[in-house]
């Protein structure tokens, strides 16, 4: 009788397989292949961040001694008030607007924070949140600072997720309480705001600031920039209220991160690239509204086709012609942003919307009394 076979049914007898044997790979390893162009994500981002540096610091050095012409009594040499300033007064950009929404007219004090929050807002709406990793100084600073974190300690922390979340709600708790406190105010409160002694010498105010920070203020920036050299964009994470504007806004934009499921080998890397802790390795596309398109995560992708941000790919097509024309190159998104920032700040200049309307006697009278000057009470 045939060996295995029951002597009493005549069937055969189950033969035990070993495991290694029963049951072979089923997923086979996918070839690498390496990207064919050069990646330049990276260098180009620190181009255009370089150069919003350079233009912030100009102004900057143009305001103080605009400031330092009135404080003086006229004493120094006089430049004129340069409106991009308005850039870092944000409340007065959402006064402005909420005034628009409610009037129709655009006020002629600070009319450049409404017209820069506009601009940062519409990147935000095509590129994610491409102003906070691209363009803002504090985004970029708050980059750096990780980067030297990470440099000294050999690692970044990353918070646990229980933890990380509830952090995470901080800055659209305080976005929603200067949204709700501005957009409560009637539109003659915000005119006798942003037109009073006030609201015309915010950006005085907010100058003496950086230059006669108190000791309590010094301690919360080291804080802050100890907290950012330890946890990756700590202040961008966490607390900026401009940051969660642009987060919101950067759901609707129609590039995104995406990742060919076809191409990509699975390694891991864009993931621990990611300075927002995102499993990009694990997604087709990053929707998360934390994703600041800084593409660190393309930037660590060497795999042909594996990882972009583009527009949503053709469907049924090859790998080859999948992304053709959908791709967004670091060049043309610095060119978009580009275009967006020049182009609002030019068509506010051609319609007068740009400049504070305050005439040199104003600041003559306000300025030297600065600090008479309080917070008005509605």
């Amino acid at each position: 009788m045939p060996k295995n076979v029951d002597p009493e049914s005549g069937t055969p007898e189950a033969v035990a397989v070993p495991l290694e044997v029963a049951l072979p790979e089923t997923v086979a390893k996918k070839k690498f292949v390496r990207r064919s162009t050069p990646e330049r994500s990276q260098s180009t981002r620190l181009i255009v961040q370089s150069l919003f540096i350079a233009l912030n610091l100009f102004l900057a050095a143009q305001f103080y001694f605009f400031v330092r012409f009135f404080e003086t009594f006229g004493t120094g040499p006089h430049v004129s008030r340069p409106s991009g300033v308005d850039g870092w007064l944000p409340i007065a950009g959402l006064m402005n607007l909420r005034y628009f929404v409610g009037t129709g007219h655009i006020p002629t004090i600070h009319p450049a924070a409404m017209v820069l929050f506009l601009i940062f807002v519409a990147m935000s709406l095509i590129l994610k949140r491409a102003f906070c990793s691209w363009l803002c100084p504090i985004g970029t600073l708050s980059e750096y600072l990780w980067k030297a974190g990470r440099k000294l300690l050999g690692r970044n922390l990353v918070l646990p997720r229980w933890i990380d979340i509830p952090l995470r709600s901080i800055k659209y708790l305080l976005m929603a309480f200067f949204v709700v406190i501005i957009g409560n105010m009637t539109a003659a409160a915000l005119q006798d705001f942003i037109g009073g002694p006030f609201g015309i010498l915010a950006d005085v105010k907010m100058l003496h600031f950086f230059l006669r920070m108190g000791s309590t203020a010094l301690v919360v920036v080291a804080v802050l920039a100890l907290l950012s050299m330890l946890i990756k964009n700590f202040w961008c994470r966490y607390a900026c209220p401009y940051g969660a504007v642009m987060s919101l806004a950067s759901l609707a934009s129609p590039f995104k991160i995406r990742r060919d499921e076809e191409s990509c080998i699975s390694c891991g890397k864009c993931s621990k690239a990611c300075p927002q802790n995102l499993p990009v390795d694990r997604l087709i596309q990053v929707r998360s509204a934390e994703c600041t398109a800084c593409m660190e995560c393309v930037a660590s992708c060497n795999t042909e086709n594996a990882l972009q941000f583009a527009l949503p790919p053709r469907a049924s097509t090859p790998i080859a012609t999948r992304w053709a024309a959908r791709r967004l190159q670091p060049l043309a998104a610095a060119i978009i942003l580009a275009a967006l920032f020049f182009g609002g700040v030019g068509l506010a200049r051609v319609t007068n919307h740009w400049k504070t309307d305050v005439s040199d006697d104003v600041y003559k009278d306000l300025i030297p009394h600065i600090d008479e000057e309080t917070h008005p009470n509605f």
